[in-house]
Order: C-alpha cells, then sequence, then structure tokens
C-alpha cells in the first residue's frame, strides 16, 4: 500500500529548492555585437529585446521535481505544507508571480539573454520535522544573476532575510513560448540547491543529506503578456 503522506511530504520538501521558479538564461558562446577590433576603443550596442514585460502582474513558476532530488530527502522525514497561495500538484509546485518585469533577447546576442525581476511574494513551503518547522517564503528570482532569493522563518523566528536559496541553470532553458490565454512561457531552466540553502536545510534539520548543486526540477515560467 502506498504511503499517501510520505509521497506527499517527499515532494513538496523537494519544492523547496525551487522553490520556482526559475527562468535564468546563459549563453556559453558570449556575445561580441556591435564590438570593433580595429580600434582602442571597444562600443558595445545592446540589441533591443525580442520580448520585454515591463510590469509582470499574474501567472506562476512551476517546478516538476526531479526524482532524484526526492530520493536523496526522503531520510529527513519531513512533514511539508504550502505557504500563502503557493500549490502541489501532480509532482510540481507552483507559485503565483506578484510582480517585476522582464526582458529576453534572442539567444547570442546578449548573455544572459533573459533579464528583470521575478517577484513570489505571499507564498512560500514549510517544512516540519518534530517540534522544527522552516517556511521558506516571497522567492525572488533575478535571471540575469542565475540566483532565486528568499526568506526563511524557524519556529516563528526570522533565520535569512533575502538569502541565495538556489542556484539556476539556463543551458537548458528552451526559446520563449507563446502560451494560452496571451501568456509566454520560459521552459526548462534546471533549478539547484544553493551552498548556503544546504547549511542552512542540514543545520536546521540535524542532518548532511542536503547537498550544494543538487538538482531539484525543472522550471517553468509563465507570464502575463498584459
Amino acid at each position: 500500500m502506498v504511503d499517501y503522506r510520505k509521497t506527499t511530504a517527499i515532494a513538496a520538501i523537494a519544492a523547496l529548492s525551487l522553490l520556482p521558479l526559475a527562468a535564468c538564461s546563459s549563453d556559453d558562446s558570449g556575445s561580441e555585437a556591435g564590438t570593433s577590433s580595429n580600434s582602442s576603443v571597444t562600443e558595445t550596442t545592446t540589441p533591443t529585446p525580442a520580448a520585454q514585460i515591463d510590469e509582470l502582474h499574474g501567472q506562476s513558476t512551476a517546478v516538476a521535481l526531479d526524482t532524484g532530488f526526492t530520493d536523496a530527502l526522503t531520510s529527513l522525514q519531513l512533514t511539508p505544507g504550502v505557504v500563502g497561495t503557493a500549490t502541489l500538484d501532480n509532482g510540481s509546485i507552483s507559485f503565483p508571480i506578484t510582480a517585476g518585469a522582464v526582458k529576453y533577447y534572442t539567444p547570442g546576442t546578449v548573455d544572459p539573454y533573459v533579464q528583470g525581476d521575478i517577484k513570489h511574494d505571499g507564498s512560500g513551503l514549510s517544512l516540519t520535522s518534530g517540534d522544527t518547522t522552516a517556511e521558506l517564503t516571497n522567492f525572488d528570482i533575478d535571471p540575469g544573476s542565475s540566483l532565486l532569493y528568499g526568506d526563511v522563518i524557524v519556529n516563528g523566528a526570522p533565520a535569512a532575510t533575502h538569502a541565495t536559496l538556489f542556484d539556476l541553470n539556463g543551458r537548458t532553458l528552451k526559446p520563449l513560448q507563446d502560451g494560452p490565454d496571451d501568456t509566454a512561457i520560459l521552459q526548462g531552466t534546471q533549478v539547484l540547491v544553493s551552498k548556503d540553502a544546504a547549511g542552512l536545510l542540514n543545520k536546521t534539520f540535524h542532518t548532511d543529506a542536503v547537498a550544494p548543486g543538487l538538482l531539484v526540477g525543472i522550471a517553468t515560467i509563465t507570464l502575463d503578456k498584459k
């Protein structure tokens, strides 16, 4: 018989590494557009974005959880819960986007080719083991630096503010897609546990099972175009 509670707990735990979402990008080829090699003065011209949303008003960052990550955290035996407006369904955790802005450049013209700030205020993930509860909330994605920040509260007391919780690898990011109902979709960024988050979780729950660089899952960011 499947232990539904344990399965759900493991999935939600993995979600904390999303935690989010993210849509970071990186282009190994770099960018030399607009550079003159025959002059001692280098001039760089930034191209026009292929897509741009100046004010984000809705939709979400979701992470499809990797089984390797969930398996690695089984030994933690944590009881998960979503905070605020976050949801967990079918192995994916989702956090509503509340504010920010984003620019998407044609890959190869600018590095990074996704830039901006994507906020998820008022949602997050809680993890409970015994008499210890950690809440990770208010995720903030910075695609340009390939980082996801957030706040951490342990047993009601602030443990970290705007801490680096997850690293983002955008080399697997797919080209920008048009979604239903006038949305844009950025899919494929890998979400990885950061060194800071691994240390904090290991200390909080008295374990060494959380390793920096552990793949949490693949992010899908869905944005309203208007």
